[in-house]
């Protein structure tokens, strides 16, 4: 449902995380086509109950199908079938829906299943999916999406809690608002009308089928067995290391998009038009934290593409016209650009005797923040500053929001509330914390110039740096003092941004900040029902400014990605919405003879050099 609160090991390197794609392997001498990915952090999970972050999402998006997907070529974004035969059907007072799930759609062999053959996907099986998020004895980062949603199932959560363990739950138990009427019926009845439920939810592998033999037969080792209907299944995972999928010989099969616009067509984006996918044999991700060893692969051509590292920006892109540089174009690299739907901060724990209660210590923080550097500084100045919350490209943005000034870097000011702010705590302001994902160079990089930031308006900040798996732990226990994080969106809609900040949704949910005001929860709870109108943008726009005012934490940029790619690398078109995104490597294919050419012309710069 909510698209993820996410955070990148070097939170400003703005990588894409784009296949590369090659016909053979290392030393596997099979003829395949092979897409490979840098996966720039380790991943925590690939049981989609407990997933919300973007790095298990790409790959769990390639194994896991929800009852939607966003349609690869159509724009604006359309939400179409994927398990379900259609659309559903909508009572009329927008409580209940009923859908069709599709005939013959199986889970990939498995040992998990009788005989090691995925058996077919019923309705039950989302049911189960669903009640287990809400099992109290499943500890999930999913609850807060689904709570309060669907008739009885808290009532169901009240349930699990009198079991100690999360298979001693009988999930035979009746829930209301979540029935398979038969193998292929799922009836669905809410609290109250949730107009976004398919695009936030129905797209999201969260509300994926789970197989309950797959539980059963793992228990906490699901983590390492994700059991999907998609294209792939999980070959390898090393982790720290290495992730290899490999087609998934039960699934059920698809074609390549038949209907583009003028400029898909032009883009030779309709070539493949009613070809059998997925067209790649395998998609290998390479845990790279540090950007020179992926740059370097991507060079050698070993990756395919990839986002630009802040230290080769300039290598890669003319400054004057923001086009591919020569050097670029005569190895055959093109550049994409485009605004991503996202924003990035430095957050405050609400419950943190220091920051909580102290506005005007919350608001020096921000003050003595220099976005425009911190945009220079660590990313080139590509990216755009954050006045608000809500991102350009989403249906609320508010165009006038920087005339208010909360993003103002003002370090006067700073040192002027932070008297007041020392008055507040009642001496001086201790030394604060700061926890940033990542140990790599571009996250210390940020750490030590916000440390700077820090110290110039006579502030001390300590930085603790830490993986990805660490990272999460804490924060959704609510460890950290301060955090380095950000959201990007999965659809139009800005709903989840909002999400973030209600009382509802206190960590392990997305509210990180522990942030809580009855009012806001109130209009949160009113818009939620409501279709998006311009009735809708207005009370956003009122929302925004409500957390602004209160200064939850430091909001710093929006994130415009530069991405390179080799010209064999075909079949690329720009999803800026994650649920659009992720399982779309099923289409892309490469062009060997132009790959093979790019190794001769390697061979060619060797001489040269």
């Amino acid at each position: 449902m909510r698209q993820f609160v996410f955070v990148l090991s070097a939170l400003f390197l703005l990588l894409l995380f784009i296949p590369g794609c090659s016909k053979k392997d290392g030393k596997n001498q099979s003829d395949e086509m092979v897409l490979r990915y840098r996966m720039p952090s380790k991943i925590q999970t690939l049981d989609p109950g407990n997933s919300r972050g973007v790095y298990s999402g790409l790959i769990l998006g390639h194994i896991c199908e929800a009852l939607y997907t966003y349609d690869f070529l159509q724009r604006p974004y359309t939400a179409i079938p994927t398990l379900a035969e259609s659309l559903p059907h909508i009572s009329e007072d927008l409580l209940t829906y009923t859908f069709t799930i599709k005939k013959g759609v199986h889970y990939q062999d498995d040992p998990c299943f009788e005989g090691g053959q995925g058996r077919e996907v019923v309705a039950n099986d989302f049911v189960y999916a669903l009640k287990r998020i809400a099992n109290i004895r499943y500890p999930n980062q999913n609850w807060t999406n689904i709570k309060e949603k669907f008739v009885g199932l808290d009532d169901f959560r009240e349930y699990t809690k009198q079991f100690k363990k999360e298979l001693d739950v009988d999930y035979s138990t009746e829930v209301e608002g979540l029935k398979a009427l038969d193998d292929h019926t799922l009836q669905i009845k809410l609290v109250k009308p949730w107009p976004q439920i398919i695009d936030v939810l129905l797209t999201d592998n969260m509300s994926s089928p789970m197989p309950y033999e797959a539980v059963e037969y793992y228990g906490q080792d699901i983590i390492r067995h994700p059991i999907g209907t998609g294209a792939y299944k999980l070959n390898m995972w090393q982790r720290g290391v290495y992730i290899e999928l490999e087609r998934n010989s039960n699934w059920r099969g698809e074609f390549f998009p038949s209907e583009g616009s003028q400029d898909d067509i032009e883009a030779g984006l309709l070539v493949d038009a009613g070809k059998p996918v997925p067209i790649a044999d395998r998609i290998i991700w390479r845990v790279i934290e540090e950007d020179q060893p992926a740059w370097l692969l991507f060079m050698r051509g070993e990756i395919d593409g990839m986002g630009i590292p802040k230290d080769n920006f300039n290598q890669s892109v003319n400054l004057q016209n923001m086009e591919e540089t020569p050097e670029m174009r005569d190895r055959g690299i093109e550049l994409i650009h485009f605004n991503d739907p996202s924003v990035f901060w430095i957050g405050f724990n609400f419950k943190d005797p220091v920051l909580g209660n102290n506005l005007p210590l919350r608001k020096a923080i921000s003050r003595c923040i220099d976005r425009d550097r911190l945009n220079d500084i660590l990313a080139n100045g590509r990216n755009t500053i954050a006045h608000g919350l809500i991102p350009p490209g989403l249906n609320s943005y508010d165009p006038e929001i920087e005339r208010h000034g909360y993003s103002k870097y003002d370090p006067k000011e700073a040192r002027a509330l932070l008297k007041e702010a020392e008055s507040i705590h009642g001496g001086s302001i201790p030394k604060l914390k700061l926890a940033m994902p990542g140990t790599d160079t571009s996250a210390k990089q940020y750490g030590q110039l916000t440390q700077r930031q820090f110290q110039n308006v006579g502030l001390e900040l300590e930085v603790d740096y830490m993986d990805w798996p660490t990272y999460i732990e804490g924060a959704l226990k609510g460890q950290f003092q301060m955090f380095a994080s950000g959201i990007s969106a999965g659809s139009p809609d800005a709903i989840d941004f909002f999400d973030s900040f209600t009382t509802k949704a206190f960590a392990p949910g997305s509210n990180w900040f522990f942030y809580s005001d009855p009012e806001y929860d109130e209009l949160f709870e009113e818009v939620e029902v409501m279709p998006f109108d311009d009735e809708v943008k207005k009370l956003y726009r009122k929302m925004e400014h409500m957390i602004l005012e209160d200064y939850p934490g430091v909001f710093t940029l929006h994130r415009m990605s530069y991405v390179l790619k080799h010209d064999w690398f075909e079949n690329f078109k720009v999803h800026v919405f994650s649920h659009g995104a992720f399982g779309k490597s099923r289409y892309y294919r490469i062009d060997v003879e132009k790959k093979n050419e790019y190794k001769h012309l390697l061979k060619e710069l060797k001489k040269k050099d």
